[in-house]
């Protein structure tokens, strides 16, 4: 434990310099701004931050993209609570509470009171990553080619799961063509050709950054050019910092929130918008003011605000030990990991054990800056708000081809972003999520790379993917999360469950 602490305190001094503290100020300031505006999602903001720090020390870029992923998923409840547009998905459950308690006046108290629930939801998931990471670590690094092959697949099939709730068939055929995506290029084992159609550039694969920065960013551009949208700002009014007896009363509310937050983060490619909605349900269920909850609750702000902050540090326990993205922010951050030369993963503990500590200290560091600039300058970044989105989309087309281009100076990559802004435009407008592409790519080598290398240990024999115990764990998880979204295995469940409570109740109605 003295040892943890010790690697603790030298993460948080290695971030005391006048820089790291002016990266830690602008990047969180810039996160919330991003947040703040309808569309811009976090993992847009961080895709866009990733191009423009190629020239900076490995420490400072990871730092910077932090700031940006945990202030714009903070930053996505102040539009919520005051126009009742989410500025981040990670925001829908805020508005049904926070835009309630703005039409009562309590503007300002509400985006307090979302303050400190984030600032909680962040700490309680920092908890967990601090115990949880190493020991995860310790544990994948037995992982052989079929466990990283069935956790790949886990992940894309659990990812499509849940981002596609009301049709999870989308959800399969999105992360299905993300792996389509991932299959194209040389190879990694025998550097073969594969699906370049005799185009050079397709030779070396699809960059993920180009593709999310168009899927992201360059596909909503043109969602803003077809919808137009007006809103009527609500002024802030009254206090700000909430009253302690508001915190303390829902203490159990959010730390079981936190909790929550950090399982649904840990679970691949999930995301912040499941955290927080799963912490507004279970909030729900438990409250004793359940008839408040959608009218101006307290305790509904507090859960949703602390669920999906827990999510940040949860979906970067698999980023630093397994490098498994768990959230799409989460993914952009693996890549820019890479192009910074730090190898997330069981290694990574061995390789550089002080960087996991260096990222808790970032955490803390960045949870302190938006709570001093969400409870101090709510008045003033309101005003960010005012800004029409329609005036902010050139530079957002700007800073998508600069950024696109900016990764191997290449025109090709600048074809890309746009090939996949249009083609997430139209999967979009056909409701389909985008969650499981993104993860499809990352993780499409890790699956095709195991599946192949596990093969050639066993010379062609598939027994080992199903009889090692993880493997087989992994593999019936994800064929009954694959049979439960078929509507007719659904039905037989609840007529079989249904059947069950009868033989139940039967003999207690008979006296027997």
């Amino acid at each position: 434990m003295m040892e943890e602490l010790g690697m603790l305190a030298q993460g948080v001094g290695h971030f005391m310099t006048p820089m790291s503290l002016f990266n830690i100020a602008w990047a969180s300031l810039l996160g919330i701004v991003i947040g703040m505006l309808p569309g811009l999602t976090a993992t847009m903001g961080v895709a866009l931050l990733v191009t423009l720090t190629y020239g900076m020390p490995g420490d400072q870029a990871i730092l910077t993209l932090i700031c940006m992923y945990v202030g714009a998923i903070y930053g996505g409840g102040r539009s919520a609570i005051l126009l009742n547009i989410p500025g981040t998905p990670a925001s829908a459950a805020t508005s049904l509470d926070g835009y309630p308690l703005a039409q009562q006046g309590k503007a300002g108290y509400a985006m307090g009171l979302a303050t400190t629930s984030s600032a909680i939801g962040t700490f309680v998931g920092i908890f967990f990553l601090a115990i949880l990471a190493s020991t995860l670590a310790e544990f994948a690094f037995n992982f052989g080619s079929y466990e990283f092959f069935w956790l790949a697949v886990f992940g894309v099939v659990i990812s499509g799961r849940l981002t596609g709730a009301d049709d999870p068939l989308k959800g399969y055929i999105a992360g299905l063509l993300g792996l389509l995506v991932a299959m194209i290029g040389m190879e990694s084992l025998h550097a073969f050709r594969r699906f370049d159609f005799g185009i050079s550039n397709l030779s070396g694969g699809i960059d993920i950054i180009p593709a999310m920065v168009g899927a992201f960013g360059f596909a909503e551009i043109l969602t803003v050019m077809r919808r137009k949208l007006d809103a009527q700002v609500i002024v802030s009014q009254g206090r700000t910092i909430p009253h302690f007896r508001d915190v303390w009363n829902y203490r159990r509310t959010a730390i079981r929130s936190g909790i929550i937050g950090t399982i649904v983060g840990i679970i691949p490619g999930v995301g912040e918008d499941i955290g927080s909605w799963s912490s507004y349900a279970a909030a729900r269920r438990a409250s004793k003011e359940k008839e408040k909850f959608g009218k101006g609750s307290y305790e509904g702000l507090t859960a949703a605000e602390t669920g999906n902050s827990a999510v940040i540090p949860g979906a970067l326990i698999p980023v630093l030990t397994l490098a498994i993205p768990g959230s799409t922010a989460a993914a952009v951050l693996i890549a820019a990991m890479y192009i910074h030369d730090i190898r997330p993963g069981p290694m990574l503990m061995i390789e550089n054990p002080d960087f996991l500590y260096q990222v808790i200290a970032m955490l803390l560091f960045t949870t302190v800056a938006i709570t001093i600039y969400g409870l101090s300058m709510t008045k003033l970044l309101v005003k960010v708000l005012s800004v029409p989105r329609q005036k902010l989309m050139p530079v957002i087309y700007v800073l998508c081809v600069v950024g696109s281009f900016a990764i191997s100076q290449q025109m090709f990559d600048v074809y890309v972003m746009v090939f996949f802004g249009l083609a997430g435009y139209l999967l979009r407008e056909m409701k389909y999520p985008m969650a499981p592409i993104v993860l499809g790519i990352i993780l499409g080598s890790l699956l095709d790379t195991n599946l192949r290398r596990g093969l050639a240990l066993t010379g062609g024999d598939m027994t080992p993917f199903f009889t090692r115990p993880v493997s087989l764990v992994l593999c019936l998880i994800s064929v009954i999360a694959i049979l439960l979204s078929i509507p007719a295995v659904n039905r037989l469940l609840l007529r079989g469950l249904k059947k069950v409570r009868l033989v139940i109740k039967w003999p207690v109605k008979n006296g027997a």
